[in-house]
This record gives structure tokens, C-alpha cells and sequence, in this order.
């Protein structure tokens, strides 16, 4: 599933293309919205907010997708030959001079934008690890609500309504290089381990999204030895609404269960 460096990569190269030209042509797969209403509209903005890659118009409507593990968008010139087949787009933008299309994307919403603050999912985002300035103390507020209290760390680093931005890469790599368990209940981190890693997670998403290449260094390594001690790296799926892999190194990051 791309991460928010991946996003705001993925805004900064439609920007310049989108931003400040009217829609001459739009249209929507279905299930799908009705993507004809945005032409004769005006690309106001491209911007990247957590995972989600938000496009708005000066007709007061705004494109929301979302590309899980199959989406992504891509821009051609007019007449170019796409890269993928058309029964695979979802939405496809038209503007002078660039088409840019989403191929993939299980969501694609078209809505009001004075209606984002009441977005389910936009709503509840917490903060964005890429956006400055950055609010560090609502996200430790977030991190230490009652109900998150008693769960994982890496289960709780995936959840965007806490941080938005991180996923299944950044996390394994944010605990490797704070050295810790990544089964450890919430409550068990103290507030300044919980401030370094989220410094560690910003610094990978800033590095990603400047240069397209995140540090990696146990991340889809199972097998093979810790950079850091020559322990083989371990992995397992671990349980979250979504469950996903985590590499983990067993001396690295010991896991407080198995202590004793």
C-alpha cells in the first residue's frame, strides 16, 4: 500500500499539470461518481493528505482517492498510448496540454468540499506526518487515548486516525531503529520514545518523498542477518484491522512476552 511520501510524490507531479486548467473532458468507471460534472471546472489544488490524494475544483467539488495496493495515477500527454489498459481507469481528467488518469484505485469519490470536515475518513485523519508545521502533542494525544492503551505499538503506528501517512514499510523500520518490540501495548512506551519515533518516521516519509527512496533496513528481509547485530530477521502477520507482515529482529527488539 503506497505511504504518504508516495502520495505527496504522487501530488507534486500532478501539480504542475493540473492546477490552474479547466477540465475539458472527465469521466468515471463504474460504480463511479459522475466525473461529467467537473467539466468547465477549474483545478484549485493537488494535495496529499495521509494516504489519500485529494484534487479540488472552483466549482466547490473535491476528488478523493485512495489507492490501497492496486491504484495509482499516472499523466500522459494527449494522444500518448497508455501504459495500461482504459478498462482498468478509473477516473480519467482531461485538461490542455495533459490527461491524467487513476488506474486501479478501489476508491474514488467525488463530493462538496465544504463537507470535508464531516468526511468519514478525512475527518478522522489524525496528523500528517509530512505537513508542517507538524502537531506533535495531538498526536501523542491521539496515541494515548484509553482505547488504544492496550494495543500493539505497530498496530496502533498503522492506524491513520493517530498518524496519517505511515504504513507497513515506514513502521517496520521506525521500531527497528528505536529498538523496540513492536508487540509492546501502547501504554508500556514512554512519551519521549513515542516523540522519536514519530521523528523517525517523518525523517523516512521526508527522505521518500524528496528523493523516491525510503532508508531500508530489514523491511522484506526475512532470513537475513540484522544490519545492526547479524540476527536473523523474523517475520510474522500481525493482527490489526487489517492484518500485516512484521520484520522484526529478536534481539534488537526483544519482545517483553517471552522475558523470563
Amino acid at each position: 500500500m503506497p505511504e504518504g511520501d508516495t502520495l505527496a510524490r504522487t501530488a507534486a507531479g500532478l501539480r504542475p499539470y493540473l492546477v490552474g486548467r479547466t477540465i475539458t473532458a472527465a469521466s468515471a468507471s463504474a460504480p463511479g461518481p459522475r466525473a461529467e460534472r467537473l467539466v468547465g471546472s477549474t483545478v484549485t489544488a493537488v494535495e496529499a493528505a495521509g494516504k489519500n490524494l485529494l484534487i479540488r475544483f472552483d466549482n466547490g467539488l473535491e476528488v478523493r482517492t485512495h489507492l490501497r495496493m492496486t491504484g495509482s495515477w499516472h499523466r500522459y500527454r494527449p494522444g500518448e498510448a497508455w501504459r495500461r489498459p482504459r478498462s482498468r481507469a478509473r477516473l480519467v481528467l482531461e485538461v490542455p496540454g495533459a490527461v491524467a488518469v487513476c488506474f486501479d484505485a478501489p476508491t474514488v469519490e467525488l463530493f462538496e468540499q465544504r463537507s470535508e470536515a464531516l468526511h468519514p475518513s478525512l475527518s478522522q485523519l489524525g496528523p500528517d506526518l509530512l505537513k508542517d508545521p507538524f502537531d506533535a502533542e495531538e498526536a501523542i494525544r491521539r496515541l494515548r487515548l484509553p482505547e488504544r492503551a492496550g494495543v500493539p505499538i505497530a498496530v496502533v503506528l498503522l492506524d491513520q486516525r493517530a498518524l496519517a501517512g505511515i504504513g507497513n514499510e515506514v513502521k517496520n523500520e521506525t521500531l527497528w531503529v528505536a529498538r523496540r518490540s513492536p508487540w509492546t501495548p501502547v501504554a508500556q512506551v514512554p512519551d519521549d520514545e513515542l516523540r522519536r519515533m514519530i521523528d523517525i518516521a517523518r525523517e523516512q516519509l521526508r527522505i521518500g518523498a524528496t528523493t523516491g527512496r525510503r532508508p531500508r533496513h530489514i523491511y522484506d528481509t526475512a532470513g537475513r542477518p540484522c544490519p545492526r547485530c547479524g540476527t536473523l530477521i523474523r517475520v510474522v502477520e500481525q493482527a490489526g484491522d487489517l492484518p500485516r507482515l512484521t520484520y522484526w529482529c529478536p534481539t534488537c527488539q526483544p519482545d517483553a512476552r517471552n522475558a523470563g
